[in-house]
């Protein structure tokens, strides 16, 4: 089992999710977007798992609340190969109680954005992720700063 390292965005992270009722990731692939999340997530939908990404694509056009549902924060990863998914976030964030619903992952801006209709301003937090940082894999004590 691999063993966490903890990031500076961890606690942007819970500051975010306490704040709004939504959280987007974005960064790079590979930059521990997942990862992260998971370690704050209750509940988790992978999108693009191969298993289920045929069937999470047509339950997302057909009835996006479904894959809502799930002990929050729901961590709904790779959100973009589903863009309906957002306004069925917003709905949710909008009628139900209190901050930290769902966490959304993604490295990409989806193709098309012509089934959102809304900016999530006032529901959405964005947390920018880059590559880990030399002091965050122990490769430097962070003593100087650059």
């Amino acid at each position: 089992m691999k063993v966490y390292r903890k990031r500076i965005a961890d606690q942007l992270l819970a500051r975010k999710l306490a704040s709004k009722g939504a959280v987007l990731i974005e960064g790079p692939k590979w930059c521990g977007k997942t990862t992260t999340a998971e370690q704050a997530a209750k509940s988790i939908l992978y999108m693009s798992d191969p298993e289920n990404e045929k069937q999470n694509l047509l339950m997302a056009d057909i009835s996006p609340k479904a894959l809502l549902e799930g002990t929050a924060p729901r961590l709904i990863d790779e959100w973009q190969i589903a863009p309906k998914l957002w306004d069925a976030v917003r709905f949710e964030v909008d009628h139900r109680d209190g901050p930290g619903q769902f966490i959304l992952t993604g490295s990409a801006v989806p193709a098309s954005t012509e089934n959102i209709h809304h900016t999530g301003t006032g529901r959405f937090s964005w947390l920018m992720m880059r590559p880990m940082s030399l002091y965050e894999s122990g490769e430097s004590s962070g003593e100087i700063s650059l």
